[in-house]
């Protein structure tokens, strides 16, 4: 593995710990304020966070190469594509935790990990290779173990819209894997932080009722998850996919799972079973599986090399 794919891996491993922390401040946030409340208050303050920021690497990139009408579009529409794929990401997924048990959403909303690597090869023609596709295998079941209770999986009516999150947050993966590598990272994040933010708002002024008391309520969720779950972690993905397959990056990311169950048993004391310890073991080594994967692949074709000589 080359320096910039082990350093965009470190990003989305270290993302995934701060997403995994951040499931303690949603439930705790969601004590005081309904979801689209929460999520929009927590997005633009992510974007608010980030634009000093960007405005610094905006420079930074303008001295460097300086922004062309083209270019300045295609910023602007990366950040608006993304944003619209995770407003619906997290909208279908707080309205399906309302039917749906937080493990078993977890669970469905994981389900990224498979449909990125098959969205990518049907769309894009891109074969992930077979270690990859093990590795995705183990994180299925590993998320089975993490998420889903001993009782078994029973479909339940806020199922099919978890369904449809995964199906968001997959758009909204290879859209910043398309995007990644083309544009400023902090200027991507923000602009998808407002975007979301702004749409979360207008549904929540429509359906719900905000409160000065609710929101002093949960400010100290709202300040972890908006600075950051969104201001810092989301970063960590846009900048760590520039060097990362959308496939690996989905592996990695589903460690939020494993680090949300340390992160209970730390903070909130809560034990864990045999079988969640299973789930995790099984984790790294599907994370393990999809780092050594381009190292196996080049020793297979230097190998091949050599006997076709």
């Amino acid at each position: 593995m080359n320096r910039n794919a082990l350093r965009g891996s470190l990003l989305l491993l270290l993302g995934a710990v701060i997403w995994g922390a951040a499931f303690v401040a949603q439930r705790a946030g969601m004590d005081h304020l309904q979801p689209f409340t929460f999520s929009g208050i927590r997005m633009l303050l992510g974007a608010l966070v980030l634009w000093p920021v960007s405005l610094l690497t905006g420079k930074k990139r303008a001295a460097q190469a300086p922004p062309t009408p083209e270019s300045r579009r295609v910023q602007r529409k990366a950040g608006l594509l993304c944003g619209i794929f995770l407003f619906f990401a997290t909208s279908l997924q707080q309205v399906g935790l309302v039917y749906t048990g937080a493990g078993k959403a977890g669970f469905i909303t994981a389900l990224y990990v498979v449909l990125v690597p098959v969205a990518g090869l049907l769309l894009f023609r891109i074969h992930p290779g077979r270690i990859i596709w093990g590795g995705v295998a183990l994180a299925v079941g590993a998320l089975y173990l993490l998420c889903v209770p001993a009782g078994g999986f029973r479909i339940e009516g806020g199922d099919a819209l978890l369904i449809g999150c995964a199906i968001c947050f997959t758009g909204q993966i290879l859209c910043v894997d398309r995007f990644a590598a083309r544009v400023d990272g902090i200027t991507l994040s923000r602009d998808e932080f407002l975007v979301t933010g702004v749409l979360s708002m207008i549904v929540a002024l429509f359906t719900e009722t905000v409160t000065r008391e609710g929101v002093r309520g949960a400010m100290i969720p709202i300040l972890y998850t908006g600075i950051l779950s969104c201001g810092v972690g989301y970063t960590m993905q846009v900048l760590g996919q520039r060097d990362v397959s959308a496939t690996v990056a989905s592996l990695l990311m589903c460690m939020e799972s494993v680090f949300a169950v340390l992160t209970g048993v730390i903070i909130l004391g809560e034990s864990m079973s045999g079988r969640e310890a299973a789930g995790c073991v099984m984790m790294f080594i599907a994370v393990i599986l999809a780092q050594v994967s381009p190292l196996i692949q080049g020793i297979a074709q230097r190998k091949t090399h050599r006997g076709g000589i």
